[in-house]
């Protein structure tokens, strides 16, 4: 086995000694995302520092979700160790769902980008860990854009983005000019679409909380959306999200992907190019925050020991165990978590999509505006959008595959989202 250094191990996060913890087990259900994948191979050194065992459920971002919050709302106790986000964790820490996370001094809680912290807290004690933290940008094959002799901008024009795919969309040469999320779920085409929504001027909720999917705003973002994938898209797009997008492009075969910015840490191409989301006149939430984050469901009899798994994966050691690992270095460190992360001169140098990633980080505004009247980017931060964002995700993907009109499809979307909202008593 490739071991990581010895520092980044011991003392500086207090884990326990071989011998306290070689009874334990612990059961960590991760999303099947690139970090979280190369995570179990670096804990291997965890696994010998420490004793304890680390027995992975790699799920796809879908499934995860249904199954940890079935298990954790129902105290099934089937993982020690969760993978949830920004939308859940402060409503589950409000709801006593998942344990209050404190950590030593060493931590340096402070190091965290506020944006990411603030995020995954409640009332200001954070409930989950970011493992890495994400917002979206575009990517882009500059080469095949200088060849199309056309120019892709920070927070660009819609029509221009649009441009810019139709005139590098070459499907007989297995090149299509725009890779965009369309499998159905909250978090995987209706993360990218409520960005567009947003940037039209449109929202999920008026300032009643009821919803507004037939608005204008809403019709001219679908539409716009549906024109773009389907015209200068891969086909099938209705099933691709984040890990699908990534393979196509580390194929060559997308010449512009809107997506989070830590697939930048993955992109095997060469010649690419970032840029900031683009808007149709409204800047505020063209772009996402979220985080991929570590929790501990309220009542696990393994709470301790998690804990302490979870100061070591999301520190700075871990970071730096990354970068010494000879599988990965200092290009696949998990990012978006960390200011310290920023300041390596080794991963500057590697890292040429940094910058453009702090930038979208840190330009993410997820609060509460007049347009807006939730928390939220990317989505609502509400008990009730999980079920929402799920029924609108199957529309707009029906939609997007040209078995619904986008009319049909946004009015089932709003009679949905209406009848949950009516019986959760908002109105």
């Amino acid at each position: 086995m490739k071991l990581i250094r010895k520092t980044a191990l011991t003392l500086a996060i207090g884990v326990a000694t071989a011998a306290s913890a070689s009874a334990t087990e612990l059961t960590i259900a991760i999303v099947n995302n690139g970090h979280m994948i190369n995570m179990q191979k670096v804990a291997e050194a965890y696994t010998e520092q420490t004793g304890t065992k680390l027995n992975w459920v790699s799920l796809e971002e879908g499934v995860l979700r249904e199954q940890v919050t079935s298990d954790t709302a129902t105290g099934g106790g089937e993982y020690d160790i969760i993978n949830i986000g920004m939308q859940e964790a402060p409503i589950w820490g409000a709801a006593g769902w998942i344990e209050p996370l404190e950590f030593g001094e060493a931590y340096d809680i402070d190091d965290m980008l506020p944006a990411i912290r603030n995020g995954l807290s409640h009332e200001g004690k954070l409930y989950a860990a970011p493992f890495y933290g994400e917002s979206s940008m575009v990517m882009y094959r500059k080469d095949l854009t200088d060849a199309a002799g056309v120019a892709i901008s920070d927070n660009d024009s819609w029509d221009n983005i649009k441009a810019a795919a139709a005139a590098i969309h070459k499907p007989d040469d297995g090149v299509y000019g725009a890779c965009l999320r369309g499998k159905p779920g909250w978090g995987d085409n209706m993360a990218f679409i409520t960005t567009v929504v947003n940037s039209f001027g449109g929202a999920w909720f008026d300032k009643d909380m009821k919803p507004t999917i037939d608005s204008a705003e809403w019709k001219n973002a679908i539409n716009f959306y549906v024109d773009l994938l389907g015209n200068y898209g891969p086909p099938g797009s209705e099933g691709n999200s984040f890990n699908e997008i990534l393979a196509l492009y580390n194929e060559g075969k997308c010449g512009m992907w809107i997506d989070a910015t830590i697939a930048a840490s993955f992109l095997e191409v060469d010649g690419v190019a970032y840029a900031q989301s683009p808007n149709a006149g409204n800047p505020v939430g063209v772009n996402w925050l979220w985080a991929w984050a570590m929790a501990v469901p309220a009542g696990s009899p393994n709470a301790e020991e998690s804990k302490k798994f979870i100061e070591w994966a999301t520190s700075k050691d871990y970071i730096k165990a990354v970068a010494d690992h000879a599988d990965f270095g200092w290009g696949k460190v998990p990012t978006g978590t960390r200011a310290s992360t920023y300041a390596y001169p080794e991963f500057q140098e590697v890292a040429g999509f940094a910058g453009a990633e702090m930038a979208a980080i840190e330009s993410a505004a997820p609060e509460a505006t007049d347009l807006k009247p939730y928390v939220g980017v990317q989505f609502a931060a509400i008990p009730e959008f999980p079920e929402v964002g799920s029924a609108v995700a199957q529309e707009m993907a029906a939609a997007l595959s040209g078995a619904k009109s986008v009319d049909d499809a946004l009015a089932a979307s709003q009679k949905a989202a209406d009848a949950i909202m009516r019986e959760a008593g908002y109105y």
